[in-house]
């Protein structure tokens, strides 16, 4: 037997938090209610699944326009091996709220149901793969798979994002049909339901892989014919996803868009454990619970100390003192913590740094170790978002939770959470030298390692999505602070030289300066990549850069963190590197200003 399950963890996991589990990585909630519930018409037993609408070719002109045909009479015209069709619903075009902004949405036919429901016989609980479908009336004739994030567990709603924070527009806004899901598990079962095999397979890849041919059919019965072209897109764990599909549906998908992508993802919830035994040495005080308050770790202030002297080196290196360190890479050889922030001689004040803290702060950046200094995780470039919201969200908050759940239940092999206190508890406790490993490890239960399910199959790769004639766009902001950026450009530098030094006919990687996870931070965070991709696919339009606006006064979503200074309407090119965003001369807050060099 591998493991005994032990119901001790019950209730104290489950003050973990659910909410955080889900939102943390940019998981939602929504999957529509007050529907009428359809009868389940699953495809005959005895009957193949009917075959969707193969992907066109490379070559294929872009994707053409068309209505839909038919909505209500769904469930038995798309019937599928395995599928229950719960509500069908036609949508009159007004507007839908997502992430909290009430966004504009087209007439379409809202699908929702759940994939290969069944019960588990290690756990007992019942799981089944739920998702959402939203099919517009004026198609144009593409697909989106939308990837969502966190732990997965909810249906957000299937409007397709393109990228960035808070964007102006959504695929399902541009005509696309839309699919969401919840990746084979409810938010009731996070995290808990990485004690079930095969709902960590489902969460890993698996999810991906059923509901693919089921939106395909889907499409073909509402539209009277297939989609002309496929995309997949998602941001933090949905990058991850996308990095996933990038590798393992290459044939499924023209053009995939990953953003943040923690495509190693359990080796980063590692370090943030990490993390947390490093800030864990310099807290100034405890929590209500007697636990160290991380939070007093590194204060704003310091942190804000920390970013100005990384500005004050790095700031200038691209040719503009604008407060953006686009030059990263030689950011790294011109900042040094040690040198470039004042070592205090006296109390903390936020205007230094102790010997102590500077020497945890230079291990956090420097990567996750074990004792033998073996790297469990890639280094984070010290820039100048490293002082927002979401890093300190992400450092001293959401470690203790979010990923002391996904490394406790999901990640290790067999489950280190049915048997160890939860929280920051988990999280000091956590062995680098004896527990990380568990993230590579079988047994006869759980026969595929988090390694294995989580991460795309030799990512360095992808010659099948190459030679298939598909792109990927990929960004990453440099400030995020749970999935490093670092390690995007390592697996960018390693794709380019298994492709003779150049990978950028089919993959290109555009970092943003400053951004956090997915959005925030003092960046430029406000893009859409979908558009550029789809011109890529369909046109050969390569993108050879993005503009992308800051969210000042009159943004749809004002981002509070933008520095004082700033334009309101500042936009930069993202470029796609190793390219860097140069000044070349005209108004600081202007795109036009600059080019990639």
């Amino acid at each position: 037997m591998d493991h005994i399950v032990s119901s001790s963890w019950r209730p104290a996991w489950a003050a973990v938090g659910a909410a955080a589990l889900l939102a943390a990585c940019g998981g939602g909630g929504g999957g529509g209610s007050g529907f009428a519930f359809l009868p389940v018409v699953p495809a005959a037993p005895d009957a193949p699944a009917p075959a969707p609408a193969a992907s066109p070719p490379a070559a294929s002109p872009e994707a053409r326009p068309g209505t839909l045909q038919s909505c209500s009479d769904l469930a038995s015209k798309a019937a599928f091996n395995g599928t229950a069709y719960t509500s069908i619903t036609s949508v009159a075009a007004g507007t839908l709220t997502v992430a909290g902004v009430s966004t504009p949405t087209p007439a379409h036919c809202l699908v929702q149901g759940k994939m290969n429901e069944r019960t588990s016989s290690v756990d007992g609980r019942t799981y089944a793969i739920g998702f959402e479908m939203r099919l517009p009336v004026d198609w144009n004739g593409r697909f989106f798979y939308q990837a969502n994030g966190g732990l997965d567990g909810s249906v957000a709603p299937a409007t397709g994002g393109v990228g960035g924070g808070s964007p102006t527009t959504t695929a399902l806004h541009m005509g696309f049909a839309v699919i969401s899901s919840d990746a084979g598990h409810s938010g009731a079962q996070n995290p808990v339901f990485g004690i079930d095999p095969q709902a960590r397979l489902d969460y890993g890849y698996n999810a991906v892989a059923q509901l693919t041919p089921m939106a395909k059919n889907l499409i073909a019965k509402a539209y009277g014919r297939g989609a002309d072209r496929s995309y997949f897109g998602g941001c933090s764990n949905g990058g991850r996803h996308a990095m996933v599909a990038a590798a393992r549906s290459a044939n499924e998908y023209d053009g995939i868009l990953a953003g943040n992508p923690g495509f190693n993802l359990p080796k980063a919830a590692v370090a943030q454990l990490y993390g947390v035994q490093q800030y864990a040495q310099v807290t100034t005080a405890n929590t209500p619970a007697g636990k160290p308050d991380l939070q007093t770790a590194f204060t704003q202030a310091e942190m804000d100390t920390v970013a100005g002297a990384v500005r004050s080196k790095c700031d200038a290196l691209d040719g503009a003192t604008d407060g953006i360190v686009a030059d990263v890479q030689a950011c790294k050889a011109a900042f040094k913590l040690a040198t470039d922030v004042p070592t205090c001689s006296g109390a903390r004040d936020g205007s230094c740094l102790t010997a102590a803290q500077k020497t945890v702060l230079d291990n956090v950046f420097g990567g996750a170790r074990n004792t033998a200094g073996a790297a469990l995780y890639s280094s984070f470039p010290y820039d100048a978002g490293i002082n927002g919201a979401d890093w300190r969200q992400w450092e001293f908050a959401n470690s203790q939770n979010l990923d002391t759940a996904a490394v406790g239940f999901v990640f290790s092999a067999p489950p280190l959470g049915t048997s160890r206190p939860p929280g920051i508890d988990f999280a000091l406790g956590f062995s680098m030298d004896a527990d990380a490993p568990g993230i590579f490890a079988t047994t006869a239960l759980y026969t595929e390692s988090a390694m294995s399910f989580m991460t795309p199959p030799n990512p360095g790769n992808l010659a099948a999505l190459r030679d298939r004639g598909s792109k990927l766009m990929v960004y990453h902001g440099t400030s995020d602070a749970v999935f490093s950026s670092d390690d995007t450009t390592r697996w960018y530098d390693e794709l380019r030289a298994a492709n003779g030094g150049d990978a950028s006919g089919f993959a290109r990687f555009f970092p943003v300066p400053g951004m956090n996870h997915c959005g925030r931070g003092p960046a430029t965070d406000q893009f859409d990549m979908l558009t550029p991709l789809v011109a890529w696919v369909e046109k050969g339009k390569a993108p050879d850069s993005v503009v992308a606006a800051a969210r000042g006064a009159g943004a749809n979503v004002v981002n509070a963190e933008l520095p004082a200074g700033w334009s309101a309407a500042r936009t930069r090119p993202l470029c796609p590197y190793p390219k860097v965003a140069s000044y070349v001369g005209g108004d600081l807050e202007s795109a036009a200003s600059f080019a990639c060099r």
